[in-house]
């Protein structure tokens, strides 16, 4: 590493890293269905591992607003990818969980993404993977409990 100021070099990289995860997303969720916009690939896996959730929390896990998760949500179950049910606790919310279709496409569709990331780090010891998740997951707790100036 230079001389740079070593946070001007995280800034730099962690940039670079969201404009290349961006544009992997885009391409994951075509993969999990070609009329899917970038977000979905997204929304899929966290309504995979949420099991059945709220939509208002869909939205608040991505910070958007009621109308774009509402947009988002459509879309998914207009193409079958995901089903909606009136909440039991409360029936003016709704409850979203993925389909059949949606979960195979969306586990089909993380199975490439595993396998790149095994690809791309398959020279590194286990020790360095290990390290780096603790650091990115560290990392990812500050930026989330971050409020923007």
């Amino acid at each position: 590493m230079s001389d740079e100021d070593p946070l001007l070099a995280v800034e730099r990289e962690v940039a670079l890293m969201f404009r290349r995860g961006r544009a992997r997303v885009a391409e994951l969720s075509r993969r999990g269905h070609p009329r899917l916009e970038g977000m979905a690939y997204s929304m899929l896996g966290y309504i995979e591992q949420a099991g059945r959730v709220r939509v208002t929390d869909v939205g608040v896990h991505f910070a958007v607003g009621k109308a774009t998760v509402s947009r988002q949500i459509r879309a998914l179950e207009e193409l079958g990818l995901v089903s909606r049910e009136a909440d039991p606790q409360d029936r003016r919310a709704a409850l979203v969980s993925l389909t059949e279709d949606g979960r195979r496409r969306y586990l089909g569709a993380r199975d490439v993404r595993v396998k790149r990331v095994r690809e791309l780090m398959e020279n590194w010891s286990e020790e360095d993977v290990v390290r780096f998740a603790e650091l990115l997951h560290r990392f990812n707790d500050v930026v989330g409990e971050a409020v923007a100036p």
